[in-house]
């Protein structure tokens, strides 16, 4: 693994332009509240009602343990594909998965526990009152995927006070609109450009490559035979872009292509719904159940989902395309080397990207440096 401690570019490297730069690359809380105005007015007012009903409720979490004396705490926002490749493989790999404790919204599945499940102890606890649990007084390490959800926010917080090493590992693409790195935090990125791209300007900040644990499992469960019409993947959940940009660029790939649309697991609100509806009124097949990604034996596009990567990874063809794209987007398909699909033209898939030759192992490995005998 190799350590960057500066934010110079770096000979043959990517540079970014302005316009492809974190719009808030120290600020959480601007960032929130930038998140707090994304998608329509009807889901503002309800998290604007949630909040009211909420306020002032402990929030609980569920802490999942093997050992009286932990080493490592693992927050994990969600069950997610990203998440269980960045926080939960890499723990398989260390000398004791019983030195973790992992905390949760929910029980896990017994698959996903680095330990024996006839091992795990579960308890739920008050995140306001984390650094008193007496079962995580003997930490060395903090982790998580950062600190702008509840758990990773009170799981950093808990690193600050007792001056913890904090860990940060990516689990997806990088936009502009990507949330600030915790303060005092390790990054363990994806790639080199991803890391000095994230952390530019950030002297509390130091970075190592890991590599991508969910691009290698891709890269390891290739498909040997790509069949049938290209599936594009649906981002209309995303507050990077406006919901009519995302579906006429899904539109203009699907009827050219005959490919299907497949929605995107939180394309569940109305006006979603609603697009979806639109597209099937022009002859577009909306996908309602299918494999998963890693098992589509079919080409993919998407606008810049990660699924892209995974798709070139695993041998599949695979493009991004937006109509009118803004600048930022297209300095993004170039910082991820993601090839662009166009009407009428020859367009060649994006390549497959370099993984490393183990990110799961060198993720474990870098969560050991500097623990105490």
């Amino acid at each position: 693994m190799s350590s960057h401690s500066s934010a110079r570019a770096r000979p043959g490297w990517i540079m970014t332009s302005a316009a492809d730069r974190l719009r808030h690359p120290r600020d959480l809380a601007a960032w929130s509240r930038w998140q707090a105005r994304q998608g329509p007015g009807v889901r503002r007012a309800v998290r604007a009602v949630r909040g009211w009903r909420t306020k002032g409720e402990e929030a609980r979490a569920t802490l999942l343990t093997a050992s009286s004396t932990p080493r490592i705490l693992v927050a994990l926002e969600a069950e997610s594909p990203t998440q269980v490749a960045a926080l939960l493989a890499p723990l398989h790999h260390l000398p004791d998965p019983r030195m973790v404790a992992i905390l949760a919204p929910r029980r896990l599945e017994d698959a996903l526990l680095p330990f024996p499940a006839r091992e795990t102890h579960q308890r739920t606890v008050h995140l306001q009152a984390l650094d008193d649990t007496e079962q995580l007084a003997c930490l060395d390490v903090v982790v998580g995927v950062g600190a702008y959800l509840a758990l990773g926010a009170r799981a950093h917080r808990l690193a600050q006070r007792r001056a913890l090493r904090h860990v940060t590992v990516q689990h997806g693409l990088l936009t502009p609109y990507a949330p600030p790195l915790p303060t005092d935090t390790h990054l363990l990125a994806w790639n080199a450009a991803d890391a000095e791209y994230w952390r530019a300007g950030r002297a509390d900040v130091t970075s190592a490559v890991a590599g991508s644990v969910l691009l290698a499992e891709a890269r390891d469960d290739g498909t040997e035979e790509c069949v049938g019409a290209p599936v594009f993947l649906g981002q209309l959940h995303g507050a990077e872009l406006a919901r009519s940009r995302f579906a006429h660029s899904a539109l203009t790939f699907c009827r050219a292509t005959h490919a299907t649309y497949r929605p995107h697991p939180a394309e569940r609100d109305l006006l979603s719904r609603t697009y979806h509806a639109w597209f099937r009124r022009r002859g577009i097949d909306v996908e309602s159940d299918g494999p998963a990604l890693r098992h589509l034996a079919a080409p993919v596009a998407s606008v810049f989902s990660t699924g892209v990567l995974e798709a070139a990874a695993s041998g599949r063809p695979a493009w991004v395309t937006c109509e009118r794209p803004p600048r930022w987007l297209e300095g993004m398909w170039e910082r991820y080397n993601m090839s662009r699909w166009q009407p009428a033209r020859d367009c060649p898939p994006t390549p497959a990207p370099t993984t490393g030759v183990s990110p799961a192992r060198a993720i474990a490995t870098a969560l050991m440096e500097g623990m105490r005998p």
